[in-house]
Parts: structure tokens; C-alpha cells; sequence
């Protein structure tokens, strides 16, 4: 069994049969998990889908959704990130025949790494489910409408200005507009990233590149490259890059206890739940963000986004110049970042930064999901500020961030319906599925950061 080829009569591999560098060969080898999971390198990757194993070496370079996230299942089963990720995994598995090599022997497991086969197949039958009931089709009206407030408020603040002046009082109000419509608009080509909108691809992407690149000024194929990986190993160290804080801040239960073995003091780790409000939500978009944008779209010689991204700025001085000349348009927009900025870290964050985070477990995707992600509980208000927004009246009873990670490209109106049933699936599996106020979740933000900063320095100090 830990040999894996398709073995001749003479006991030796059938190598013809093997996966080389470049590809597939024909697919007829069988091999083992064992074997699978020795190919999970940079130069050498292969992953399996539905029982199928996969060289996928030098094509991930070519991947839609960027080399990381795919070279994030390297050595594994990624049925289920497969099938979450793609509206239509049957048109995607015609490019993936050339990558065939062969299959799983008949007396491997279907799941790897120990994986609860029950679960798994228990959420299979429900996403069957939440597709047969057509929970994965959206309403272009409520999107159309969601597109219309944004532009309406962009419309507003510039007219306040035109109409009453540029006072004080009124750029702050001005200010504060904008601000709204960017925080609307990371939510909604958010959607468009995920093609939870559209029935074609081509438009997904169009119309994310019109939000994020002319309404809000960055690049969509940096956010996805990002988003993705975020969304396919939540919270797992060295690949969700959300979790990867550059040595300002140490996270969870065990890097900090690792860092603090390891004598490393980078920053006051002690005191991050303090400089955390002085350098995370004001500083993230305006500084961090922007300046990974402009090296990203450069470094990948992403002309298409740079464009859409300078339509943004040049739309904004043109609209704000006659009021504040040059420098005062960049010192709007900037305010305007900072704002949004914080929006942005605390919506996000609170979802995430207080659950669970670790290296790579090789967790179901269920399991994955529900230990990185919580909701927080429903509110006209919280739908409307966190995104999740499920209908323009209060029928729901939570915020939907789970149903983000489980099923991406689920349109978010219809969250609230596969709620009951995704609790009652983690119920039955003893899965946890955490609830919080807004508040509850702000705070634990905070106290994450605490209790982490308390971690390193008993580790720091007597480790």
C-alpha cells in the first residue's frame, strides 16, 4: 500500500502512468493517501477531487484564482473547497483532464487525514440541498438596488458641497458620506469577487472591477488572490494571509507561546491590545493596503486594474479639485480611508481574529469553517454595517458570516434561509456555532489581543 502506483506483474511501478512535472499522463495509476501527501512542495503538487489525484505542478501558476490557494491543497483532498468555489465545478473539471494522473486505490478512504467521512457527507447532502432549492441563484434587483444606494450617497456628498458650500461642518458631513459608500462598496464587490451575482463569470468580474477598481480606487485581482486563501484555510498560519501580521501583533493561543520560546520581541507584545487602536483600524486601508495595491499591480504588471484603479482618482480630483484644490482632494480622500478603515478592521476581525487560529489541522471543511468564523446576532443596523443584509426588513436572526466561508458563492439575501440547517447539521455533529452581539464581538477583539500579548510574556519570561 505505501508504494501508491498501479503495480505490473513484475511488482515494478507503472511509471509511464505517473504524474511528471508537467501534468497528467493518462490517469490510470492508483495510489495511496501516503503517496498523495509526500507531493505537497513548491516544484511538486499534486491534490485529489473526487477520488481523482491531480498534478497540478505547473499549472497552478495559471490558476484563475492565483498559485496560493491551490497550492494550499497540495498533498490533499480538496473536493470541498473545489465544489464551494466554483459555481459550476462540471464546466471547471474539463481543464482539469490533462492534470489527471490516476485515482485513489479502492481501499483508500475517500476523506484524508482522519476526516469524519459522516460529516462530510452529511454536508455534501445538505450543500445538494441548498443547490436543488436554489439558494445559490441570486436577485438581481436586490443587488441593482444595493449598486444604487452606493452611487446615491457618492452623488449626495458631492452635491452637498456643490449646493451648500465646503465649510467645516460640511466636509465632515462629506466625509462621512464617502466613507459610508467605500464601506458599501468593499461589501458589494465582495459579492461580485465571490460570483455569488451573476450568472456569467465574465460579468462577476466586470462588474467587481467597476467597484473595487473605479468606486473604490484598489485592484480585484489583488483582493481575490488575498480573499481566497483567507477563505480557503481560515485562520491557518502561513496561509490565510489575514492572520499573517508581519510581526506586529502575535495571534491566538500558540504563536504566542512560540514567539515567546523563541525570545522573539519584535514589538511590546504585552501592550498590543493598546497600540492595536493606534496603528490596526486607522492605519490598515490607508497605509498598508494602499501601499500593497500599488506594489502588487506594478510587481504583476496588472495594467487592467492599474487602469480602473487611476479612473477612481481621477474621477475624485475631478469632482473635488474646484472645492479643495490638489492637496485638499488627497487630504479628503485620505480622512476618507481612515474612516473607512475602521469600519473595515472591526467588521472583519470580530468575525475572526477571537476564534480559533492554527497551523494547518486538515480539518473538513465544515469543522475548518465554523472554528475560524462566528456570527453576530441580527440587527437592522448590524445587517446593514457588517454586509450580510438578508432582507430590507428584519426576518433573520443573525448576522451571516459563517455562511460566507461555508458557501461563498451563495448570494447573501438567501443566508437566512440555510441558517436553521446548518445549525441543526453542527448540532448533530457537535460542530460549535458561535453567536455574539456586536458589542460581545467588538470586545473580544480586544481581549484576544490581551490574552495573546499575556501568552507571549509568560512564554517570553519562563519558557
Amino acid at each position: 500500500m505505501g508504494g501508491g502506483g498501479q503495480q505490473t506483474e513484475s511488482s515494478e511501478p507503472a511509471k509511464g502512468d505517473r504524474g511528471g512535472p508537467g501534468g497528467g499522463r493518462g490517469g490510470s495509476a492508483v495510489y495511496t493517501w501516503e503517496e498523495v501527501q509526500r507531493h505537497c512542495h513548491r516544484g511538486d503538487q499534486w491534490l485529489v477531487i473526487d477520488r481523482k489525484v491531480y498534478n497540478i505542478t505547473q499549472w497552478a501558476k495559471r490558476h484563475p484564482g492565483g498559485i496560493r490557494v491551490i497550492s494550499h491543497f497540495a498533498g490533499e483532498d480538496a473536493t470541498e473547497a473545489f465544489v464551494a468555489f466554483h459555481p459550476d465545478p462540471n464546466f471547471v473539471r474539463k481543464f482539469l483532464k490533462p492534470l489527471l494522473i490516476g485515482e485513489l486505490a479502492p481501499t483508500e478512504p475517500s476523506q484524508d487525514q482522519g476526516k469524519n467521512a459522516v460529516l462530510v457527507q452529511d454536508f455534501q447532502a445538505l450543500r445538494d440541498r441548498v443547490e436543488s432549492e436554489g439558494l445559490l441563484r441570486a436577485r438581481p434587483l436586490f443587488f441593482s438596488l444595493y449598486l444604487g444606494h452606493i452611487l446615491l450617497l457618492e452623488a449626495l456628498a458631492l452635491g452637498l458641497l456643490w449646493v451648500w458650500g465646503s465649510s467645516w461642518s460640511l466636509t465632515l458631513l462629506c466625509s462621512l458620506m464617502l466613507a459610508t459608500s467605500q464601506a458599501q462598496a468593499s461589501w458589494l464587490q465582495h459579492d461580485f469577487g465571490h460570483l455569488s451575482v451573476c450568472k456569467k463569470s465574465s460579468w462577476n468580474h466586470i462588474l467587481q472591477k467597476f467597484v473595487i477598481g473605479h468606486l473604490k480606487g484598489a485592484s480585484a485581482n489583488w483582493w481575490n488572490h488575498r480573499h481566497f486563501q483567507h477563505h480557503a484555510k481560515p485562520n491557518v498560519f502561513s496561509k490565510d494571509p489575514d492572520v499573517n501580521s508581519l510581526h506586529v501583533f502575535v495571534l491566538g493561543d500558540k504563536q504566542p507561546v512560540e514567539y515567546g520560546i523563541k525570545k522573539l520581541k519584535y514589538m511590546p507584545y504585552r501592550h498590543q491590545h493598546q497600540y492595536f487602536f493606534l496603528i490596526g483600524p486607522p492605519l490598515l486601508i490607508p497605509v498598508y493596503f494602499h501601499i500593497q495595491i500599488l506594489r502588487t499591480m506594478f510587481l504583476r504588471q496588472d495594467w487592467v486594474d492599474l487602469a480602473w484603479s487611476m479612473s477612481f482618482y481621477l474621477r475624485i480630483f475631478c469632482c473635488y479639485y474646484p472645492f479643495f484644490g490638489f492637496f485638499g482632494s488627497v487630504a479628503l480622500i485620505s480622512f476618507v480611508r481612515f474612516l473607512e478603515s475602521h469600519w473595515f478592521v472591526w467588521v472583519t476581525q470580530m468575525n475572526h481574529l477571537p476564534m480559533e487560529m492554527d497551523h494547518e489541522r486538515h480539518q473538513d471543511w465544515l469543522t475548518m469553517q465554523l472554528s475560524a468564523t462566528c456570527n453576530i446576532e441580527q440587527s437592522t443596523f448590524n445587517d446593514w454595517f457588517m454586509k450580510q443584509i438578508s432582507h430590507l426588513t428584519v426576518v433573520c436572526q443573525t448576522v451571516y458570516t459563517v455562511f460566507i466561508s461555508l458557501f461563498p458563492t451563495m448570494p447573501r439575501h438567501n443566508y437566512h434561509l440555510v441558517a436553521p440547517l446548518v445549525r441543526a447539521l453542527c448540532e448533530k455533529h457537535g460542530v460549535p456555532y458561535q453567536v455574539k452581539t456586536l458589542q460581545k464581538g467588538i470586545t473580544d477583539v480586544v481581549r484576544s489581543l490581551k490574552k495573546s500579548g499575556d501568552l507571549w510574556l509568560d512564554a517570553y519570561l519562563h519558557k
